[in-house]
């Protein structure tokens, strides 16, 4: 299949280095400010792309779940496929794309664990159905049946 003319003109969201802040956290805040107020966008859908040890990438879409001055926080599975592979590597790369508003933010950098009690606090605000899944399922492991 020939996509060679399959091409969209980008017209906004023009990264206006005069506007732009020098401070990354603050200018991320603000463009995700912009995407959250687009109906039907999930602004915090972002995806995560991760090396095994031997360097094999993988990437999946995850969501933000908060983000401040000392950086940008999701959550996984521990024992899925991501954990196991920031575990052994533990560097990622972030990328947010808010198609309406043409734009997209990577981030990259090395990645660490929050506390235990962060992680549960987390995983107690989660609807009961998702708890439950993430409890009986081994993420990242083909299952028997549903």
């Amino acid at each position: 299949m020939d996509l060679h003319g399959l091409r969209k003109s980008y017209e906004q969201g023009e990264l206006d280095e005069e506007a732009a802040t020098n401070k990354p956290l603050e200018q991320f805040a603000a463009w995700f400010a912009d995407a959250r107020r687009i109906k039907g966008l999930e602004p915090n859908a972002m995806t995560l792309a991760t090396a095994s040890a031997d360097g094999r990438p993988s990437a999946r879409v995850v969501l933000l779940k908060e983000f401040d001055a000392s950086g940008l926080v999701w959550y996984t599975n521990y024992d899925s496929r991501k954990g196991a592979e920031l575990d052994a590597n533990p560097v990622a790369s972030l990328l947010f794309f808010w198609a309406p508003l043409e734009r997209q933010v990577r981030v990259e950098g090395r990645v660490e664990k929050v506390t235990p009690e962060e992680s549960d606090a987390y995983y107690a605000v989660r609807p009961l159905d998702s708890r439950i899944g993430a409890w009986a399922s081994p993420q990242s492991q083909v299952i028997a049946n549903r």
